[in-house]
């Protein structure tokens, strides 16, 4: 009996989407909190800056939680952080559900464009690909609700062209609005999206055209990414002077990421600490765990995917498809091709978390190769081609959660933090200084805003470090010296303090679960 027999195909598609969620709960508890998963909650408990906020009536409204990140995710989660206490759960569990809901948004996207092999087939590389899962769950970027607005607003511009009803044309813009307000950078995506689109899809999008139209798609987009224009308004183009970063960097470096995005693993040794840095690594413990430690060993601990090698074949493959699905290859080869060389030209691609923002393009392009050369081919073949390349996603994946399980994290993700936070809360201090980065936003999070945190590093004058230093009352949370982020912070204000006559009275370190010291705190008091 075949799988078509007993499953129909939107079935199947759920499934895949089910598969990524039970995937990802295996992720959510293993890591610390980093910084830039935590950032968007600043507004919730952070003092408010005027520049980013408007008042309505009697409350202010968050517009903006940096200059290129702005306050959607923020509002998402203000019911979530209202009601219910700040753990891991809490914070990861919505950007999951987010992740599935575009792996289910893209499988109808691919469906109404290639049909429901394609639909199939790159729903089942994207639900099993190893980075989207894991920049989706832990959302540093963030990138879950740039993945969920990009895909949507797509699949919103192809029902459009297929039924003309404006309602579509309105939706699509308008999510690509929130996209643009959501983070500025799906500049990137979009621009490549539109040129590749009026490229290869030109006639047909002069067939839609009108005035009217024209006039619905530009409302809506402005309307979607209102509060980044009220607030480049007020700051005068703010978000384009500080991340228009122009020079293209090292190119070769930033292929060399967006290939180990593709093969899976430009993750490992970020997310993952190695063996060489864990003192006590931790054995298997329950069934799953010690079942996920034989499969590494079975398939020799696999860090990489098949995936280049899937591409290499359907580019070979790309010439025996159809004319409608040549076009829709020519669009995610064109689109994925602009929005790169624009990212690495303004500065970007030189993180896994940058790279991903081209997803689902290769996806949906590899997809429509090999459902059309499916035809020619059998549909055995087809589904040989993509379990084979979903099963070496799988194992790459395994070895993520076999890495963490024995060696867990190291710097920004080190689960020290947990710990750290219990004992911040339980010291009674006047303020607490975060001497470094990647300490301060997990610490805010996870106290639900109670603990008085401070920056202490970067542009604090010899006024301001002299009185930290002089009230006993403060704590400083600092980085031990193996794990500091930016070096130099903290040793600069013991330095100050020790010329001005204090030393440091060290209150504890923090290590994480697996032996390291990760953090110091300690007061300062003045010398006999």
């Amino acid at each position: 009996m075949s799988i078509r027999a007993v499953f129909r195909p939107w079935q199947l598609a759920v499934l895949q989407c089910a598969v990524f969620l039970l995937l990802g709960q295996a992720f959510v508890p293993r890591l610390g909190v980093e910084a830039d998963e935590a950032v968007f909650a600043g507004p919730f408990f952070a003092p408010r800056d005027n520049l980013r906020t408007i008042q309505l009536g009697h409350s202010h409204f968050p517009l903006m939680v940096m200059d290129y990140i702005g306050t959607f995710k923020t509002l998402l989660y203000q019911p979530v952080v209202r009601t219910l206490r700040m753990n891991v759960w809490v914070l990861r569990e919505p950007v999951l559900l987010a992740g599935a809901l575009t792996i289910w948004l893209f499988y109808l996207l691919l469906r109404r464009c290639a049909g429901e092999r394609a639909a199939l087939a790159g729903c089942s590389l994207l639900a099993f690909d190893s980075v989207f899962l894991l920049t989706t769950c832990f959302d540093w970027g963030p990138v879950a609700l740039q993945h969920l607005l990009l895909t949507a607003g797509m699949f919103f511009l192809v029902v459009f062209a297929q039924t003309r009803r404006d309602w579509w044309l309105m939706a699509g813009f308008f999510t690509f609005g929130l996209a643009m307000w959501d983070k500025a950078v799906a500049a990137w995506m979009l621009s490549g999206i539109a040129v590749a689109g009026v490229a290869v899809f030109g006639r047909q999008i002069r067939s839609l055209i009108s005035r009217r139209r024209a006039a619905i798609s530009v409302v809506a987009l402005l309307m979607g990414c209102l509060p980044l224009i009220l607030y480049n308004v007020r700051t005068k183009g703010s978000t384009f002077r500080s991340d228009n970063h122009a020079g293209a960097g090292n190119v070769s470096d930033k292929a060399l990421i967006l290939l180990e995005t593709l093969r899976g693993e430009g993750l490992f040794g970020y997310l993952t600490a190695e063996d060489s840095q864990t003192p006590r690594p931790h054995p298997p413990e329950g069934l799953f765990q010690r079942a996920a430690f034989g499969v590494s060993e079975c398939v020799h601990h696999s860090r990489h995917n098949w995936m280049l090698y899937g591409l290499v074949l359907a580019v070979l493959l790309a010439p025996i498809t159809g004319a409608g699905a040549r076009r829709a290859i020519l669009f995610s080869v064109s689109a994925m091709a602009i929005t790169w060389s624009e990212m690495v030209l303004v500065g970007g691609g030189g993180a896994v978390h940058h790279a991903i923002l081209l997803w689902p393009l290769p996806a949906l392009m590899m997809g429509v190769i090999f459902a059309g050369a499916s035809r020619q081919f059998g549909r055995a073949s087809l589904a040989a081609v993509v379990i084979l390349l979903a099963a070496s996603q799988l194992a790459v994946t395994n070895e993520y959660y076999v890495q963490m399980v024995r060696n867990g994290a190291r710097a920004s993700w080190t689960d020290a933090i947990f710990p750290l936070a219990n004992y911040a809360k339980a010291t009674p201090a006047r303020q607490v200084f975060c001497l470094d980065w990647g300490m301060l936003e997990g610490l805010r999070l996870l106290s639900d805003g109670r603990l008085p945190l401070r920056q202490g590093y970067g542009g604090i004058t010899k006024a301001e470090a002299a009185a930290m230093v002089a009230d006993p009352s403060n704590i400083f949370v600092g980085h031990t010296q193996n794990a500091e982020i930016v070096r130099g912070n903290a040793e600069e204000l013991i330095q100050f303090a020790s010329e001005s006559g204090y030393s440091r009275r060290l209150l504890a370190v923090i290590s994480d679960s697996y032996g390291r010291p990760e953090f110091e705190v300690f007061r300062f008091a003045r010398e006999p």
